[in-house]
């Protein structure tokens, strides 16, 4: 016999409630679950149906949290499974969690992709935003594309400006050109457009 003794408001949340059984407590549901499954004191419920009861729970209130999560700045789908593992929930939730993003359009690592190169394009090379997408979980394919479609020229204009601001106030001498060339490549670009910027202060020795 599983019978339900209690069903208390939860003090640090009061959207949950605590269920007790059999006087001793059992888990923590949504105020939303616990209505839609009609749960009352006196019921009398089986374990697997209050583990289901549980996980629709914890899907809703996974997903609330997802919701907050994403209200700050988007997000790639790995970020978002990073960050409900981190919270403890099981993967079939954060499974149905990224489910139901994706269905709203919540979460597309396409577009995710298109913003970061607009964002960034005018302080890093293709490398480095290469790198940190790669590192956001964004597929190989989104990357590319999202690169191939910045304006022609804009990696190498980019590369200039902030060549150009580095050199600000500094001398004109190889030790000053060698150091902005690691800090170039530092910044990801590739060798071709960093020796290309250099050249453009007029001497540049390709050594």
């Amino acid at each position: 016999m599983n019978e339900i003794t209690a069903i208390l408001p939860q003090v640090k949340d009061k959207r949950r409630c605590n269920i007790y059984i059999d006087g001793r407590f059992c888990c923590g549901l949504t105020l939303e679950a616990t209505v839609k499954n009609r749960l009352k004191v006196g019921q009398i419920v089986t374990e697997e149906k209050l583990a289901e009861i549980q996980l629709e729970s914890e899907k809703d209130t996974a997903f609330d949290k997802a919701l907050t999560h994403l209200s700050a700045t988007r997000k790639t789908e790995k970020q978002i499974r990073t960050f409900l593992a981190g919270k403890g929930y099981l993967p079939v939730v954060v499974d149905y969690v990224v489910e139901k993003l994706r269905g709203y359009d919540f979460l597309n690592d396409g577009e995710y992709a298109d913003a970061y190169v607009e964002s960034v394009s005018a302080r890093k090379g293709g490398r480095l935003i290469r790198m940190e997408l790669i590192g956001k979980g964004v597929s190989d394919e989104e990357i590319e594309r999202a690169l191939g479609e910045r304006e022609e020229g804009a990696e190498e204009e980019a590369a200039k400006a902030i060549l150009t601001k580095y050199m600000r106030n500094k001398p004109f001498d190889k030790e000053t050109l060698s150091k902005v060339y690691r800090y170039l490549m530092g910044k990801g670009f590739d060798y071709e457009t960093a020796k290309a910027a250099l050249a453009s202060l007029g001497e540049w020795e390709d050594d």
